[in-house]
C-alpha cells in the first residue's frame, strides 16, 4: 500500500459538501486542495472554520491545479454530468453526490469516460456504508434469512424541500441504493405513483412498487409531508426477518426467528405453523457512514481498487429512477426494466 498524500477537491459547499469536507479533513493521508463554490459567502465561512484551505468559485482552476487528484460533487443534481466529465478529462478521479446524474444516458457516459482513462468514478451512496447495512448484507449473504420475500421501507420527514429535485430523486434514491446494494435480485418492472400537495410538479409523496426474479418484491414510501422522522424497512425471508430502523439511537437492528411453515403432507395448505422465536440484536458498527464512504474512496483513489459504490451501481439506480417517473406520468402503470 502507498502511503502518499492525496489532494482532493470539494465541489459544492451548500447543504452536503460541508459533511463532506469535515469527513475527507478529517482523514489521514487526505490534504484538502480547494474548496470550489460559486458564493462567495459560503467560501467565506469555509475560509473561518478552515483558515488553512484555498478556496475559489472558479471550478476551472481547480481542474487546471496538477496537484488535485480527485474531486467530490456536491453540486445541484443539474451540474454533476459537466462537471463529474470535465473531471474526468482532467485526469481527476470523481466523486458524486446522489444520485450520479440526471439520467441514464449521462451515467453511461461518465462511465465510458472513466473506463477508457482508468480513473476512478464513485457515487456517494452513504447508507451502504452504514454498520447496519452491512451487517444485514452479511446475514443475507450467510443464508440466515433462508429465501428472501421482500423489502418494505417507509423514509419520510418534514422537508427538506429542493428546488433542484423531488422526493424520488431526494429520498427513495436512499431506499434504491440499498435494494441493489443488498440483493441479488435483478429487477423486472415497476409501478409508482406520486402526490403534488404543496408545489405543482414537484411530488412531495410518493409509493413505489418493485417486482424483481425470483417473486421478490420492494416496496417503497417516501414523503417531505410527516410531522416526525421514519427511517424504517423490513426484510422478510423464510427463516428469519430484520426490522432495520435507521432513527433509532442504538438497536438499529433487531433479527426476529419468525415465520410461517406449511407442511406440503397436509390435507388443507390453510393449516400453517406459526414459528415464533428468539429475537437477536447484533452488534453493528457505529463508525459514522459518511466517514466510511470517504474513507472507501480515498482507498480506491491510492490503491486504484473498484469502488463499492461505482459507476455502474450508480447507472443502475438511475435507470430504476426513470422507470419509475415513467411509470408516475403514465399514472402508475406497470414499466418493464
Amino acid at each position: 500500500m502507498q502511503n502518499y498524500k492525496i489532494n482532493i477537491a470539494i465541489i459544492g459547499c451548500g447543504y452536503w459538501g460541508p459533511n463532506l469536507l469535515r469527513n475527507f479533513y478529517q482523514l489521514p493521508g487526505v490534504e484538502i486542495s480547494f474548496v470550489c463554490d460559486l458564493d462567495e459567502k459560503k467560501l467565506g465561512n469555509i475560509r473561518k472554520n478552515y483558515p488553512k484551505i484555498k478556496t475559489t468559485t472558479d471550478y476551472q482552476e481547480v481542474l487546471r491545479d496538477q496537484n488535485t487528484q480527485a474531486i467530490c460533487l456536491a453540486t445541484p443534481l443539474a451540474a454533476h454530468f459537466e462537471m463529474a466529465k470535465a473531471g474526468l478529462l482532467a485526469g481527476k478521479d470523481v466523486l458524486i453526490e446522489k444520485p450520479i446524474t440526471e439520467n441514464s444516458q449521462q451515467a453511461e457516459g461518465l462511465i465510458k469516460i472513466s473506463r477508457g482513462r482508468n480513473l476512478i468514478l464513485m457515487v456517494d451512496h452513504t447508507f451502504i456504508y452504514s454498520g447496519a447495512i452491512q451487517k444485514i448484507k452479511e446475514l443475507i449473504v450467510k443464508g440466515e434469512l433462508g429465501k428472501l420475500y421482500y423489502f418494505d421501507s417507509e423514509r419520510i420527514n418534514l422537508g427538506l424541500f429542493r428546488s433542484d429535485t423531488n422526493v424520488i430523486s431526494d429520498l427513495a434514491v436512499h431506499d434504491l441504493a440499498i435494494v441493489d446494494y443488498l440483493f441479488a435480485k435483478k429487477p423486472i418492472s415497476v409501478s409508482a405513483l406520486c402526490w403534488d400537495h404543496i408545489i405543482d410538479g414537484k411530488g412531495e409523496t410518493a409509493s413505489i412498487n418493485i417486482k424483481h426474479e425470483d417473486n421478490f418484491i420492494s416496496s417503497i414510501r417516501v414523503s417531505w409531508l410527516s410531522p416526525v422522522k421514519i427511517r424504517k424497512s423490513i426484510i422478510a425471508g423464510s427463516k428469519k426477518m430484520i426490522l432495520y430502523d435507521d432513527v433509532a439511537p442504538d438497536e438499529k437492528i433487531r433479527v426476529y426467528d419468525k415465520g410461517i411453515d406449511i407442511d406440503p403432507m397436509a390435507v388443507t395448505p390453510f393449516q400453517p405453523a406459526y414459528r415464533s422465536g428468539d429475537i437477536i440484536i447484533p452488534k453493528i458498527d457505529q463508525a459514522e457512514p459518511l466517514k466510511k464512504m470517504a474513507d472507501h474512496f480515498t482507498l480506491c483513489v491510492r490503491e486504484r481498487k473498484t469502488p463499492l459504490t461505482g459507476g455502474e451501481a450508480g447507472l443502475r439506480v438511475i435507470k430504476l429512477i426513470e422507470a419509475i417517473e415513467k411509470s408516475i406520468k403514465e399514472g402508475g402503470k406497470e414499466i418493464a426494466i
